[in-house]
């Protein structure tokens, strides 16, 4: 479960990594493949409602009996967490504005843009460093069984689809070096 649990991890660094490569392409004053974009963008915001709150639920609710004195990282992270998606959610605006080729500010998108992926790469860090680690440690089978009930089905074949539909994701997301979180 663990494992299932760091390959989701993973795949979540990749499509920020996919979007910061469009980030740095707008940041360099060309125009990306919002389409592209508005793809991992969906992603993401699907992932994040299928799988953030039986995560937060299941995680605290275990953590409250078996380790209280960690209940402080886990609501730092529910709180991280919880701001990020409206984040995402007007950046899904935005590209959507941009694609109905209404006007908006690029140099504003590709800060939000920036400012989005800087956060959610320090949850994705503190997961890694604060969470997994507590997830090893106090976690029963039965626990283990419960979240892997929890993950959202469909995330490995939602990303497969995207990698076919767009073999620029696909080709990004085998070749590129992704920087560690």
């Amino acid at each position: 479960m663990l494992n299932q649990l760091r390959l989701d991890h993973a795949n979540m660094a990749r499509m920020l990594h996919v979007l910061q490569l469009k980030q740095k392409t707008l940041a360099q004053g060309e125009r990306p493949n919002f389409q592209l974009m508005r793809e991992v963008v969906d992603y993401i915001l699907s992932y994040m409602e299928g799988f953030a709150a039986p995560l937060e639920r299941i995680c605290v609710d275990r953590l409250e009996t078996q380790a209280p004195e960690h209940l402080e990282l886990m609501e730092k992270m529910t709180s991280d967490y919880l701001e990020l998606k409206p984040r995402l959610q007007r950046l899904s605006d935005n590209i959507d504005t941009i694609l109905m080729d209404n006007i908006l500010p690029m140099d504003r998108f590709a800060e939000d843009l920036k400012a989005y992926l800087e956060a959610h790469r320090a949850y994705l860090r503190q997961e890694r460093e604060g969470l997994f680690p507590l997830i090893d440690q106090y976690f029963s089978e039965e626990d283990m069984q419960e979240l892997l009930h929890a993950l959202p089905e469909g995330a490995e074949q939602e990303l497969e689809r995207l990698q076919q539909a767009y073999p620029e994701l696909y080709a990004e997301l085998r070749g590129a070096d992704i920087p560690a979180i």
